[in-house]
């Protein structure tokens, strides 16, 4: 998919020509850097470094590293499909919590599978259509999940969030902020409480810039004014994203999340998690199951650019956290709305 002027915000992933093109959100929000990518080990380097994240990011972004990664095969085919699969193995392996990573790359292995006998060249061919399909399919997603959670919602409500799953972490709209370009599109006004996100402060760094640069209502706070905020009666409802929704309705997203929740239950908030299709893994159980990302003690102790803790102080940086179902007010993908039992009903909406 070719990058897209309409999009009311700096885009995050898109195919250009011949390579793929990301926005380096490292370098946000004070320098905006593209990075132009040939090759799986530099595709898979971004999504390692955080280059590129969001979890259907992520997945847009490998599947178009795995066709890096074949075009340039020979036209045996006992070489390519070995190939294939290692370069899909290597893509996977770049990080373990977001389930869409593994989702889009078995998608695209298993479509080139049903080519199989036909000439080489025309699998690779189908690699690179899948990956596009996957890429726009995704932007259809997010503005499905968009309208419905815009059911759930007033004009003039405040909203808080947490990390950022806008567009910067998808093909274009976001998940959890997909409802706010559609309600600025409508004339609509919130009043948006961006958490900092601690320790790589994506909600400062990411949230607060794509939605100032989309002309939104935007306030950042710490990560621990959330409840000061909600008690004070400024915000009506939560909405975050995922990266993993359990076959019980736990839900991994980033760190921090779980706090959120808990707070909005205590002060009777609903607290909805957006979340596209393509993150909910019916094969793990509970958030028990879901592998955590452990990240590298420097984010904490000088996330800043500088020491910002003692030498030699032992750290615990978890990536994400899980939030048990029973705080979930709703999960919203591009089906609808899903309420608990989650557990039945999800399986309902994937099975169809």
């Amino acid at each position: 998919m070719k990058f897209n002027q309409a999009i009311p915000h700096p885009q995050s992933v898109f195919w250009q020509e011949d390579h793929l093109v990301l926005l380096d959100q490292r370098r946000l929000p004070t320098e905006t850097v593209y990075l132009h990518l040939t090759t799986p080990e530099e595709v898979w380097e971004a999504i390692a470094t955080l280059a590129v994240r969001g979890a259907p990011a992520i997945g847009i972004a490998a599947v178009y590293g795995l066709y890096l990664g074949v075009r340039g095969l020979p036209d045996q085919e006992e070489i390519f499909w070995a190939e294939l699969e290692r370069i899909a193995d290597f893509l996977n392996s770049a990080r373990p919590t977001a389930v869409n990573l593994s989702w889009a790359l078995k998608r695209v292995v298993n479509k080139a599978k049903t080519f199989k006998g036909e000439p080489v060249s025309s699998v690779k061919q189908a690699i690179l259509n899948e990956a596009t399909a996957i890429h726009e399919e995704d932007v259809r997603v997010c503005r499905q999940i968009g309208e419905h959670l815009l059911t759930l919602l007033q004009d003039g409500m405040g909203i808080l969030t947490h990390c950022n799953a806008g567009g910067l972490a998808t093909g274009a709209y976001g998940t959890a902020l997909a409802p706010l370009y559609l309600a600025r599109e409508r004339g609509w006004k919130f009043k948006v409480f961006a958490d900092e996100t601690r320790p790589v402060l994506q909600g400062a760094r990411l949230t607060a810039y794509e939605l100032m640069q989309a002309g939104i209502d935007v306030t950042l706070i710490c990560d621990n004014m959330a409840g000061a905020v909600m008690k004070q009666g400024w915000v009506q409802a939560v909405i975050v994203g995922t990266d993993r929704v359990a076959a019980n309705g736990d839900v991994a997203n980033k760190i921090g999340t779980y706090s959120v929740a808990v707070l909005a239950k205590a002060h009777g908030i609903p607290f909805y998690v957006a979340a596209p299709a393509s993150s909910i893994d019916l094969e793990t159980e509970t958030g028990e199951q879901i592998p955590i990302e452990q990240r590298s003690p420097e984010e904490v102790v000088a996330g800043m650019g500088k020491p910002i803790a003692p030498e030699g102080v032992q750290v615990y940086n978890p990536a994400f956290d899980v939030t048990p179902a029973e705080y979930v007010t709703a999960i919203i993908t591009e089906y609808g709305v899903i309420r608990a039992p989650y557990r039945e009903n999800l399986k309902r909406v994937l099975n169809g």
